[in-house]
């Protein structure tokens, strides 16, 4: 659907972190649109599509270890490597050629997963469609690779698929993103997690994707782990891509707060002067539609710039995304958003 929403109308170039800013909120706000169930929208009274800001802001799960940051995360991770983000994209190039020497040179690509996922209606179908009817799954091990559709149609079922799938990749249902390279059609799966201590392996798994902490020495690396059997991404904090995702981040849960009364968890740290700008903006239209202001942050990133070094390039949401079902009458002013300088 055509958004309705503007947030910048200047033709100058913003500075890369204001666009990394506005990019890696989208993100987040995907995430939080995403996490909402069937119950959820019931309860709403509300299609997804037309879900407002103020009715997110209700009902959302804010607190970080019921999945708000680890979704966004997720989110913000997939979407900096098909929008072409370098911060993301060089160390996980380094790591795939690492995984397989059989990997062609090309950009990283994505495919966002998660079982959870699959019960979306489509879903499943458009995974496997953009992956391509001939292309393959690289576990670990000798052995020839597996065919894509069939077997995470497989996975697609979670923890009680692991019984009908091959041994070498019997947990690959953890996977949160399917990564191959432009043009290649084998795949590498990899889970994404926003706290090193929940990292996880499991037969099928071959790269993990996570914030630079001092846990074990997780420094901003390529590594092979041998406990977690997997090649370890982990991205700079705070002065990398995990500085601006966490500056993003707890700006989009404070305006969550704001906007459906509720108190910050007390570990939101305060975001940085742009961050709360494009926070305040934010927190302006409560009944604009979520999928509106979504796109308006699409928008204020200002991909299309011809001269950008970095581009967080234009990332449409998947079909699937909006696809849930379950209606309020409301006029809200047309959002408009200006330039973080």
């Amino acid at each position: 659907m055509a958004a309705n929403v503007t947030f910048l109308e200047q033709n100058a170039p913003i500075d890369e972190y204001g666009r990394g800013l506005y990019a890696v909120a989208r993100s987040v706000l995907r995430a939080l649109l995403d996490s909402l169930s069937s119950e959820d929208l019931a309860d709403l009274n509300t299609p997804l599509d037309r879900v407002r800001m103020r009715q997110l802001a209700k009902v959302v799960r804010l607190d970080r270890d019921k999945g708000m940051r680890g979704d966004g995360f997720e989110w913000a991770v997939h979407e900096a490597i098909i929008g072409g983000e370098p911060s993301v994209l060089n160390p996980l190039s380094t790591a795939m050629r690492k995984a397989s020497s059989f990997i062609k040179d090309g950009q990283p690509q994505s495919l966002l997963f998660g079982y959870e996922r699959a019960r979306y209606l489509g879903f499943l179908d458009a995974v496997v469609d953009e992956a391509g009817t001939d292309s393959f799954l690289l576990p670990e091990g000798s052995g020839r690779p597996f065919r894509f559709g069939p077997w995470v149609a497989k996975a697609a079922m979670g923890k009680t698929a692991e019984p009908i799938l091959n041994e070498r990749i019997k947990q690959i249902w953890k996977t949160d993103l399917f990564l191959s390279t432009e043009g290649d059609p084998r795949y590498f799966a990899a889970t994404v997690k926003s706290n090193f201590k929940q990292l996880e392996g499991g037969k099928g798994l071959r790269i993990g994707i996570v914030p630079e902490s001092a846990d074990k020495g997780n420094h901003s690396t390529i590594r092979y782990s041998q406990s977690h059997r997997l090649w370890i991404v982990s991205l700079a904090d705070p002065n990398g891509f995990m500085g601006l995702f966490s500056d993003a981040y707890h700006a989009v849960g404070r305006s969550m707060c704001s906007l459906g009364k509720q108190e910050p968890p007390p570990y939101y740290v305060k975001p940085s002067a742009k961050a709360q700008r494009m926070q305040e903006q934010i927190e302006q239209y409560p009944d604009a539609f979520v999928v509106d202001i979504e796109e308006a942050l699409n928008e204020a990133a200002q991909q299309d710039l011809v001269g950008q070094k970095h581009q967080l390039v234009s990332v449409n949401a998947p079909n699937w995304l909006h696809l849930k079902q379950m209606a309020t009458t409301l006029i809200c002013p047309k959002p408009k958003f200006y330039k973080l300088d």
